[in-house]
């Protein structure tokens, strides 16, 4: 697709939120109805809750793949700009004073150039008027990709990952990130927040996986 363009008419005719019964606190796509948590979420959360806009497809994949390692920070305007239209009415409700994406190892960012999670997050706080802070919740530890790890390892892998500089002040958080799976880095980067004094922790991703 031409550079600069944000998403073509074929691919946007296939995007489909998620409908259908969800993980009430994850919001994972389930395979029954009467089902209320997915497998991971019938523990204690860090987080109050979350919301998944797409279910993780080929289609996604290699957008956000491009968004990531590809340069394309449009796909993460739309996805962003997409998101807030999408989950207007929920953020409404969470009450949100700050949104924070989720922050790359300082080595990543420098390679990359930038922080898909940040783009994204620029977007969604434009659309919605809520302030993105992007300095005060930092990754100290330069983590494995998440994706080349079972869910032992990935609780591992993110262990002590994070940090916060400045100390809240009963703030409600959002944190943003490309994509959810089983929820060890937004976990872990909720339980540093909290520590540093944020009242309720909540997150949005663009894609996430479904239960299994």
């Amino acid at each position: 697709m031409p550079w600069g363009r944000k998403i073509c008419d074929t691919c946007k005719d296939k995007l489909k939120p998620i409908y259908g019964a969800r993980c009430f606190c994850c919001s994972k796509p389930l395979q029954r109805a009467e089902q209320e948590y997915c497998k991971d979420c019938r523990k204690t959360r860090q987080f109050q809750q979350g919301l998944g806009i797409f279910s993780y497809s080929t289609l996604l994949q290699n957008s956000l793949f491009q968004l990531k390692y590809g340069k394309r920070q449009e796909y993460g305007t739309f996805y962003g700009e997409f998101a807030a239209y999408y989950s207007r009415e929920k953020i409404e409700k969470w009450k949100i004073d700050i949104i924070m994406p989720i922050p790359l190892h300082p080595r990543r960012l420098e390679k990359r150039g930038y922080n898909q999670a940040g783009v994204l997050a620029e977007a969604l706080g434009k659309k919605l008027g809520i302030p993105v802070d992007e300095k005060n919740l930092k990754r100290r530890k330069n983590t494995k990709p998440q994706k080349e790890l079972n869910h032992r390892e990935r609780q591992k892998n993110m262990k002590n990952a994070f940090i916060v500089r400045k100390k809240l002040k009963e703030e409600n958080i959002l944190l943003v990130d490309d994509i959810y799976t089983t929820g060890s880095t937004i976990e872990e980067a909720a339980k540093e927040l909290k520590k540093a004094g944020a009242q309720n922790i909540f997150f949005l991703t663009i894609a996430i996986g479904a239960d299994s």
